[in-house]
């Protein structure tokens, strides 16, 4: 029985984004899969591309059943309601990820990098959901690609999404280019900082300076999130809800 002032585990709202998982292993959404990474030093130049493709094959169920359970739980939420709500957990999140990453010291900005561009992404497909956007689409991952500022129109980055996903179809061709690991993990970092918004040359300055390796991470990471977060509601609030209804069991 809880006690005076503890919380009732009736009062938990099992949709509520305000307390998410605090791991990986609870959530396993939470960090790029492995094959992705796989992917993305096999095939560093289209980095981008093959993390906004995995996002939305993977994520895109993820957000739709989110805010569909949001909505339940919370009717009176608006979309704006709704996007802001999950906005606050994943630019807590992204916070999150920049003082982990500072810790870990230069190798991992890499891993930082990654694991942000994969928030956002997340976050950028709730925020679609929020305001009747199907998730799930494939125009979904050439938003990403626009919003994320790695291309500037919406033809190119289908252009280079396409190219993404033919070299993923041939993924057995890719083959090891023998360059070192190094300059592959320098590459692919680079392309997931431009991705994630924040500035190659920031993040390393935070690693160098001693002790404002986390304090910068995490402001960085914060700080990038949050413009993303108002691009991708501007994007979404102007277009008209496309998201078709919820599959329904048939009655008997």
């Amino acid at each position: 029985m809880p006690g005076p002032g503890d919380p009732d585990s009736s009062d938990v709202d099992p949709s509520d984004p305000e307390n998410p998982p605090e791991s990986a292993d609870q959530d396993p959404s939470a960090v790029p899969p492995s094959g992705l990474w796989d992917r993305m030093k096999a095939d560093p130049q289209y980095a981008p591309e093959h993390l906004a493709l995995e996002a939305v094959r993977r994520l895109g169920p993820e957000a739709r059943a989110w805010v569909e359970r949001t909505r339940a739980y919370h009717p009176d939420l608006s979309p704006d309601g709704v996007a802001e709500v999950a906005i606050r957990k994943f630019v807590t999140r992204a916070r999150l990820s920049g003082a982990i990453s500072g810790a870990a010291g230069l190798p991992g900005a890499v891993l930082d990098m990654g694991v942000l561009a994969w928030t956002q992404a997340r976050m950028v497909l709730h925020v679609a959901a929020a305001y009747g956007h199907d998730p799930e689409h494939a125009d979904r991952a050439t938003d990403l690609l626009v919003l994320q500022r790695v291309h500037k129109i919406a033809e190119t980055a289908r252009l280079a999404l396409g190219v993404a996903a033919g070299r993923e179809r041939a993924g057995a061709m890719l083959g090891r280019s023998g360059t070192p690991l190094r300059k592959v993990m320098l590459r692919l970092g680079l392309k997931l900082a431009q991705m994630a918004g924040v500035r190659a040359a920031k993040r390393l300055l935070a690693k160098a300076v001693p002790g404002a390796a986390i304090i910068l991470g995490t402001w960085a990471n914060s700080s990038a999130t949050k413009d993303l977060a108002a691009r991708s509601q501007k994007l979404y609030r102007q277009r008209p809800a496309i998201m078709p209804p919820p599959a329904t069991t048939p009655e008997p």
